[in-house]
């Protein structure tokens, strides 16, 4: 497993939104931005589904994914295998803290499922001759 910086989870936590990308079992790729996310450990991050669904559809027949934060000049790309839960208490702790900023925002969210991503890859995003470079 890679494991994550003190920087680059401190550039992840402060992006309101990230990349998630899939990709169909026969390649067909999906890209779509997502804000409710938190990093578990260094190895893990965990992202709510409200709205996902080519993206769910595409995890189920292939759970590698990738997950792209960027800042000016400074960026990460995050690869893995992801898992879907739907119940348990790391699902419900979810669900109540997604409901809990449906309250406060006052715009109508509901987690539908947590998604585990377990960290295999880090590559480094940033313009010039590291661009692409592997990591961790």
């Amino acid at each position: 497993m890679a494991k994550m910086t003190e920087r680059m989870k401190e550039l992840f936590n402060k992006m309101p939104a990230v990349v998630l990308s899939t990709a169909t079992q026969d390649g067909t790729p999906n890209a779509v931005p997502v804000g409710s996310k938190k990093i578990i450990d260094d190895e893990t991050v965990l992202i709510s589904d409200q709205f996902l669904n080519k993206t769910l559809v595409n995890i189920k027949s292939n759970p590698k994914v990738a997950v792209t934060f960027w800042e000016g000049h400074e960026g990460y790309q995050l690869k893995g295998t992801v898992t879907v839960e739907t119940s348990g208490k790391r699902f419900e702790e979810t669900a109540k803290w997604i409901a809990d900023m449906s309250a406060s925002t006052g715009f109508p969210l509901k987690s539908k499922g947590t998604l585990i991503l377990k960290i295999e890859e880090i590559y480094g995003v940033s313009p010039g001759p590291g661009a692409g470079k592997l990591l961790s």
